[in-house]
C-alpha cells in the first residue's frame, strides 16, 4: 500500500463525510438564517426560539434524504471493502 493509496482513500472519505452531511447542514443554515432575519425584524431577543424550527426542518429533511445517504454510505463502505485485496499487491 502505497501513500498515493492512503491519500486517495483519505480524500474519497472527506468527499464523503461532505455529500452526507450538506443537506442536513445546508437546511440548517437556512432555517437560521430565515428565523434570524425574523427576531432582527420583530426585534424579539429570544435565542431558544430557532430551536424548534431547526429540528423540525432537520428532521423532515432526514426523513426525504436519509435513504439516499444510508444508500451513499452503504455503496462507499461496500466498494472500500471490495478493494482491500487490490491495496496490498
Amino acid at each position: 500500500m502505497d501513500i498515493a493509496a492512503v491519500v486517495d482513500i483519505g480524500h474519497q472519505a472527506l468527499w464523503m463525510v461532505v455529500l452526507i452531511s450538506a443537506p442536513l447542514l445546508g437546511v440548517s443554515l437556512a432555517v437560521g438564517l430565515v428565523i434570524g432575519i425574523i427576531q432582527a425584524a420583530t426585534s424579539i431577543n429570544e435565542q431558544t426560539l430557532s430551536f424548534i424550527p431547526k429540528l423540525a426542518a432537520l428532521a423532515i429533511t432526514l426523513a426525504l434524504v436519509g435513504s439516499w445517504q444510508l444508500a451513499t454510505l452503504v455503496d462507499y463502505t461496500r466498494g472500500l471493502f471490495q478493494s482491500i485485496p487490490t491495496l496490498f499487491t
